[in-house]
């Protein structure tokens, strides 16, 4: 099928640029090549630095992106700042940034279609809350936000991004979803895509599983044939721990 097998690392409010870069060093040590594909969303404040230390397999990139090209928009960050920072990726829709930021389906429509017009990869999230998990409604929910996350994307453009489902009851909780159920969760997704752009296209995605992903659980979910990576999120913050799973994740790729 030809999909790429990706690790993301998201750090999220973390790290000072001196931790940042003493992280990526001795990352680079442990792994100093790989057969698949590593991408780290850092802060905004470390995304020029590591661009400089980064080997070809490994990503930096943004963990969100402004709306708008440019602007009396306060606080922002454009598609293009990133990029001339060193960004080759950025998250769009985190279910944190929806929450918390009350960012909803036209904004991240928009994002994304501004990410994309800069030449940035965008990994779109998606994933239900556990009250819409406990209802019965994850695939209502997840056909909701990719439909109107991809609203303003052609079928050519989709090469250029990743899907993330991240269970909202599973972030940072401990409770990853079993494999079986990501599973489901996941090959939904790609029926998803398939609906509106085509089998060929939904089968080259590749989507990642976010919520709770440690070492003990990556083998057992990347086993699964619609699990093509992960959304690393506590698990990154510390060298040891993520490059075990970037190497147990190579494995699987073999």
């Amino acid at each position: 099928m030809g999909r790429s097998l990706i690790i993301i690392g998201n750090w999220k409010m973390h790290k000072t640029l001196q931790e940042a870069e003493q992280f990526v060093r001795d990352f680079l040590k442990k792994v100093p090549s790989c057969e698949i594909e590593v991408g780290l969303a850092v802060p905004f404040t470390a995304l020029a630095a590591l661009s400089l230390l980064t080997e070809s397999f490994l990503k930096i990139g943004a963990q969100d992106v402004s709306q708008h090209n440019e602007g009396a928009y306060t606080g922002e960050i454009s598609g293009a700042m990133l990029r001339d920072a060193g960004a080759s990726f950025t998250l769009v829709g985190h279910s944190e940034r929806r929450r918390y930021h009350q960012e909803g389906a036209k904004v991240i429509a928009h994002k994304v279609r501004a990410a994309l017009s800069q030449g940035l990869r965008v990994v779109l999230c998606v994933g239900e809350t556990e009250q819409e998990h406990f209802l019965g409604e994850t695939e209502k929910v997840l056909e909701e936000q990719l439909l109107q996350g991809l609203k303003e994307i052609k079928e050519e453009e989709v090469s250029s991004l990743v899907i993330a489902y991240e269970p909202v009851w599973a972030i940072g909780t401990g409770r990853a979803a079993m494999p079986e159920e990501a599973q489901r969760a996941h090959s939904f997704c790609r029926s998803v895509i398939e609906k509106k752009y085509g089998k060929g296209v939904a089968m080259r995605l590749s989507i990642l599983y976010g919520g709770s992903v440690s070492d003990k659980n990556i083998q057992e979910l990347l086993k699964k044939p619609d699990i093509d990576g992960a959304l690393v999120g506590g698990a990154s913050l510390n060298v040891e721990s993520f490059v075990t799973i970037v190497n147990l994740s190579g494995e699987i790729n073999l």
